[in-house]
């Protein structure tokens, strides 16, 4: 007996995962069965797990990619790029810190339906016109605007890093100080000029408003600086802080997209957008790229814009070119590429509708001002509807009531009439 005993005791020990919870383990023991974990039996691989989405942010993998995976999507990534950049006609370059980059990301999802016009991140995080050790943005706006594929428009959003001292040997300027404005308009200025000197227009995106108060009054005193260099060197300043408050002038973090829909537009940081805050600042930008945008297509020649086929843009060997008209006012003679010369189509006579009117002449106006109503008047009285609508309509006066119409007052009693009994 205690063999046997023994040995059912040890057919019937639970796993070493199952005896981890008593609870489970007493419940299972009445129910039967084993518990169903998540992980599953050893051996089996383990699901990858996808964590929540950040905000602007990708995708982070409990059990990433493995180096060879990342590398091979980048180099995707990369050729997918160069190769739109390549097909495309009209490129805008945004360059900034991390709100142009996000800027940047709006702009490409506001032009997704125009695959001639390609956009180009040219930010930096974490930089600015302050720290020039970290960043040389006058010296990186020339490197972009001199660079083999030709940029039709830059978008510049800075700033938002940009609450620092600036260091000038061993002297450390005050932000926002007189001598700290003066070297910060000239740094704007080189951004500006590095452009500009590419004949390349410019457009200064100012900076939004922002959750802290105290930043938040910074950012209005750089856009104050923003817009005054901008309108120095006469480019386009779009003003996006009435554009991301709410009705009171405060900051929110809520707004309408593009579409109308109440949205969050802001992160939760106060300072950067989401991916429809994103999108909601670049439609402000938008209007401001179709003006060059549309400008570049008047000036492209023909051959150049979509769709046109290649022997429409000029003439061939084959075709022959346009008689010009003779000066003695014989008529065109047309070359047909299969017959010889034919003599152009002459138009019918116009028949004559009556006596000719001399509509500048002494008295003519007079003439027609007071011949016009008479015919007219004459004209409308043709029919009793005419003279009708001419009464009441023009002449403004009354019309008999009509029985079962709206004006008919016949049915209501007399006002002495007396009053019936219930």
């Amino acid at each position: 007996m205690a063999l046997f005993l023994g040995a059912l005791l040890t057919s019937a020990a639970p796993s070493a995962s199952f005896a981890q919870d008593p609870f489970t383990e007493f419940f299972g023991g009445i129910f039967g069965g084993h518990p169903q974990h998540g992980w599953g039996p050893r051996g089996e691989p383990r699901v990858r797990r996808i964590m929540p989405h950040r905000e602007n942010r990708a995708p982070t993998y409990w059990h990433g990619q493995t180096d060879n995976a990342r590398r091979a999507a980048k180099r995707d990534g990369a050729t997918d790029q160069n190769t739109t950049v390549t097909q495309s006609t009209f490129v805008v370059a945004t360059i900034g810190d991390t709100l142009g980059l996000l800027l940047a990301n709006g702009l490409k999802d506001g032009f997704s339906d125009r695959p001639d016009v390609a956009i180009l991140r040219k930010g930096r995080e974490s930089s600015g016109l302050v720290r020039e050790d970290f960043f040389d943005w006058p010296k990186a706006a020339k490197e972009i605007a001199a660079d083999p594929q030709k940029v039709n428009v830059a978008v510049v959003m800075l700033g938002s890093n940009d609450r620092q001292a600036i260091q000038q040997g061993q002297e450390s300027i005050e932000p926002l100080s007189p001598r700290w404005r003066e070297i910060y308009a000239a740094r704007v200025d080189a951004v500006i000029a590095a452009f500009k000197e590419r004949n390349i227009p410019v457009i200064w995106v100012g900076l939004p408003v922002m959750k802290n108060e105290r930043l938040s009054a910074d950012m209005a005193q750089l856009n104050e600086i923003f817009k005054a260099r901008a309108a120095h060197a006469n480019i386009p300043y779009v003003d996006l802080w009435d554009a991301m408050t709410d009705e009171h002038g405060q900051y929110s973090a809520f707004g309408p997209d593009i579409n109308g829909q109440i949205v969050k537009l802001r992160s939760a940081d106060g300072v950067h957008f989401t991916e429809a805050g994103a999108r909601s600042v670049a439609h402000f930008v938008e209007g401001e790229i179709k003006k060059y945008y549309d400008a570049s297509r008047q000036q492209a020649p023909v051959a150049d814009a979509p769709g046109t086929p290649p022997e429409a843009a000029g003439a061939t060997p084959q075709q022959q070119p346009v008689a010009a008209a003779p000066a003695d006012g014989q008529p065109i003679v047309f070359r047909s590429p299969v017959g010889g010369p034919s003599a152009a189509p002459s138009l019918p006579e116009r028949p004559a509708v009556g006596p000719t009117q001399q509509l500048t002449g002494a008295g003519a106006a007079t003439e027609l001002a007071r011949r016009t109503p008479a015919a007219k008047a004459a004209a409308d009285a043709g029919t009793p509807a005419q003279a009708l609508a001419r009464h009441v309509f023009v002449q403004g006066g009354d019309q008999n009531p009509r029985s079962n119409r709206a004006d008919d007052y016949s049915w209501r009693p007399a006002a002495n009439a007396p009053s019936q009994p219930r």
